[in-house]
């Protein structure tokens, strides 16, 4: 058996899907290689009396891809993750049927914040205060572990199922937890990463209240995410799901499979610090970083790149970039940093998958896609942003960072195989 430097059973990504601002997987990459902005004006309510009116939308049809009835029955959530789920399948060239015939070995660990809450809260409200019979179908499917199960009942996954919600860190730290999974040895391939789908009145009035939400660019709404940048104030509201199919190597290289990249380490830390803001040292970030890396059993000077939190808000992006110089000291200058966050938003739980997915596809393309906005950086933000273009590079290993309330901080390591 093949194991990492660590003595460990090796875990590699062979299948991606994803539903993001900026379209599924493919037009995902492209986009994000152009540089091009999933934020727009809400569509789905009526924002017009709000001091933010912007959010990175994801276009999807469910009837597209799910039995219309049982769409009716899901939370957009739910039907996003099950989409992506069945993309990732696809993208690494197994079947449903090959699933079956192994379940027990296939496990499901999904990231989200709060899930289909929102049906669970509407039911509420009308059988309070209208009186209506309540919905029986919005407690159930309220549950922020209704997108795991659902991916787990049409896999016919029948190994571990797992829901993981750790705020901003749930994508991320959810492929950590599925990565032990299969290093452990108690299965052989995991659907893993996150969705959240928190574009709602009351979530976006909330984030505002909390002055952390971009609201000076309601007039040019691709302008507003610029993490890094002098003129940043606050955060874009994003949507989404992401989808990783992770398996041993052994078993990619029995099949013949295409390995995109391996996890190589991960790790998790708390702030201990404040329940909103982060540790303005930077402590729980660069612990863990730190840890990732010896998880993984890799020097500093063995990481080429990080794909950062990277949010747009005042203290997150400085503090993250101070983090960075702590751990890797002058080699910091000389890293490829970016912010997936610039063109499609904070996604709560599934912006760790998203990017992710974005680190992966940089370490295999050979390719880092550019910040957006990025057009004066903030004195204290003084590193290698790759702002305005791509960067053409070849990466052995990078960092996804993943930071969030709660003082909730997870990192995963991806090498090329």
């Amino acid at each position: 058996m093949d194991l990492n430097r660590n003595g460990r059973r090796r875990v590699v990504i062979t299948g991606l899907g994803a539903q993001t601002p900026l379209g599924t997987l493919d037009s995902f990459w492209q986009n994000l290689l152009a540089g091009r902005s999933g934020v727009r004006r809400i569509t789905q309510f009526d924002a017009s009396d709000m001091g933010v009116q912007i959010a990175a939308e994801v276009d999807f049809d469910p009837g597209e891809h799910i039995n219309p009835k049982d769409a009716r029955r899901m939370a957009r959530p739910s039907q996003m993750a099950l989409v992506s789920a069945r993309q990732a399948l696809a993208d690494a060239g197994l079947t449903q049927a090959e699933i079956v015939s192994d379940g027990d070995r296939t496990a499901v660990v999904l990231g989200s914040v709060i899930g289909g809450f929102h049906l669970l809260m509407e039911g509420s409200y009308d059988y309070i205060f209208r009186g209506r019979r309540p919905n029986p179908f919005a407690l159930l499917h309220g549950l922020p572990n209704i997108p795991a199960h659902l991916i787990s009942l049409d896999m016919q996954a029948t190994g571990p199922l797992e829901t993981i919600s750790t705020a901003c860190a749930s994508g991320t730290q959810s492929i950590g937890a599925a990565t032990e999974l299969i290093r452990s040895g108690r299965v052989d391939r995991v659907f893993t990463g996150g969705v959240d789908c928190l574009i709602r009145k009351e979530v976006i009035g909330a984030f505002d209240a909390m002055t952390v939400l971009s609201k000076h660019y309601n007039d040019t709404p691709e302008l507003a995410s610029r993490p890094f940048d002098v003129d940043r104030d606050g955060f874009v509201m994003g949507e989404g799901a992401g989808v990783l199919l992770l398996e041993t190597l052994e078993q990619a290289q029995q099949r013949g499979a295409r390995i995109y990249a391996e996890v190589l380490g991960h790790a998790a830390s708390s702030d201990a610090y404040h329940s909103a803001a982060p540790d303005t040292e930077g402590t729980g970030a660069i612990k863990a970083m730190r840890w990732a890396m010896e998880d993984g059993g890799l020097n500093l000077d063995e990481v080429d790149y990080i794909n950062t939190h990277g949010t747009g808000t005042r203290l997150n992006d400085i503090t993250e970039t101070k983090a960075i110089k702590s751990l890797f000291g002058e080699r910091a200058y000389s890293m490829l940093i970016n912010s997936t966050k610039s063109m499609i938003g904070h996604g709560m739980g599934a912006a760790g998958a998203l990017e992710a997915i974005a680190c992966t596809l940089s370490i295999y393309h050979g390719v880092v896609h550019p910040t957006a906005n990025l057009e004066q950086p903030d004195p204290e933000c003084d590193l290698d942003y790759v702002p305005h273009e791509p960067r053409q590079v070849s990466i052995r290993s990078g960092l996804s960072n993943s930071f969030g309330l709660g003082g909730q901080n997870a990192c995963l390591l991806l090498g090329r195989v």
